[in-house]
């Protein structure tokens, strides 16, 4: 009897050991964070839900060459002293390889990118896509650049998937940003 509980022991401890796990999760900014940092002379912010209709989730596909991915988005509008728009910040979640990356695009009211923040970064591997140098490849582009991995953009050895799907996920919003913009009333 004492025999077969000790033989569960190691079959137990091996279980533990190479079990997958998900430790890797880092959390470093907030959604308030980064728009502080993308929007610094921000006095005041205006929260904007959207519901894309059918006809702009087809034109937003059209535009930023990638799936809408939701109906629903989130605009935070930095405003001067005056009310005036400075830009909007957009925070979004990818999926890198296996995991959700949440991020922070900031666009100028030019609909040029004013930064790229990540908040969290939950893979094993690839979290050198937080590297200012990568982050900095967006800053004054608009929704008509390629803004592409591999063209544009740089690939990063061993974040490949976590370059891209950031990549795409910047291309998506900055065109839902001007999309929105261009048909906003003025």
């Amino acid at each position: 009897m004492a025999r077969s509980e000790f033989s569960v022991v190691p079959l137990a401890l091996t279980a533990i050991l190479t079990a997958p796990c998900s430790a890797f999760a880092v959390d470093y900014l907030t959604a308030q964070d980064a728009k502080k940092i993308l929007f610094p002379s921000s006095v005041s912010w205006r929260e904007q839900a959207i519901n894309l209709s059918a006809d702009q989730l087809l034109a937003l596909r059209k535009q930023a060459g990638v799936p809408a991915r939701s109906v629903a988005w989130r605009l935070q509008q930095a405003l001067d002293a005056k009310g005036n728009l400075l830009g909007t910040v957009v925070v979004d979640q990818v999926v890198g390889k296996f995991e959700l990356i949440t991020y922070a695009v900031g666009v100028d009211a030019k609909g040029q990118i004013a930064g790229v923040e990540i908040l969290s970064y939950r893979e094993s591997h690839g979290s050198e896509i937080r590297l200012p140098a990568w982050r900095k490849q967006f800053v004054g582009k608009d929704s008509r650049a390629p803004i592409k991995t591999g063209e544009d953009i740089a690939i990063i050895s061993g974040a490949t998937l976590s370059c891209s799907h950031v990549t795409e996920g910047v291309r998506r919003i900055a065109s839902l940003v001007v999309m929105l913009n261009e048909q906003s009333p003025r």
